[in-house]
This record gives C-alpha cells, sequence and structure tokens, in this order.
C-alpha cells in the first residue's frame, strides 16, 4: 500500500517520503508538508504519531487512513487534528482531494 500510494502521488507531481512505522518518522528528517498515515500501525499507531507530534509543538496537516472504521476511531482522529479521513480501500481521486483539502487549510492557521 505504501509503495503504491507513494507512486500514485509521485505521477501527480507531489513529492514522497515513505516510512516502515511511526517511530521511524519520528526518528527522521524529513521535508513532509502534508502526512498520509495509517491508523492500524505495529507499535505507535496513527493516531499516537499525531498526538506525539502535537505534544512537541509539531503541527501537520494529516490525513488519517484506515481498514477498520468505526465512529470511535473516527472520532479520535478528528480529536488529533485530522484534516482528512479516509476508508480503505479509497479512490485515487479520492485522496488527491483530501490532500488538495489539506494544504488549503494548512494555509489558514
Amino acid at each position: 500500500m505504501r509503495t503504491s500510494v507513494a507512486r500514485l502521488l509521485e505521477a501527480f507531481g507531489f513529492g514522497t517520503e515513505t516510512f516502515e512505522s511511526a517511530e521511524a518518522f519520528l526518528g527522521a528528517s524529513s521535508n513532509a508538508c502534508c502526512l498520509l498515515v495509517d491508523i492500524n500501525l505495529d507499535k505507535m499507531n496513527g493516531i499516537e504519531l499525531a498526538l506525539n507530534l502535537g505534544g512537541r509543538g509539531i503541527k501537520y496537516p494529516i490525513i488519517f487512513m484506515t481498514g477498520r472504521d468505526s465512529d470511535s476511531v473516527r472520532r479520535q482522529a478528528l480529536n488529533a487534528g485530522a484534516a482528512g479521513y479516509l476508508n480503505k480501500p479509497f479512490l485515487a481521486r479520492t485522496l488527491l482531494e483530501e490532500i488538495v483539502k489539506a494544504f488549503a487549510g494548512a494555509g489558514k492557521s
């Protein structure tokens, strides 16, 4: 999934960086301006990553994606500052629309 989404975004002119885990992202130097994060990660889940970043004062527009949607998970993502929320599988067009909205929202802060 990670490789497929990166290739899709690159085909539309977006620069991408991929990471094996939330911990790998936290330990790296990144030029990211928007994050696409799976909620269901191994050790630290996507919501915990967002809260960790927020606790450090680091703000990114974050689009969460999940294959295990529920009202509870959606509420947690929104409370963690979600700029977007996608249920897998999703259409490429839907992802691109969420990215455009995330970038537009990032300019309003």
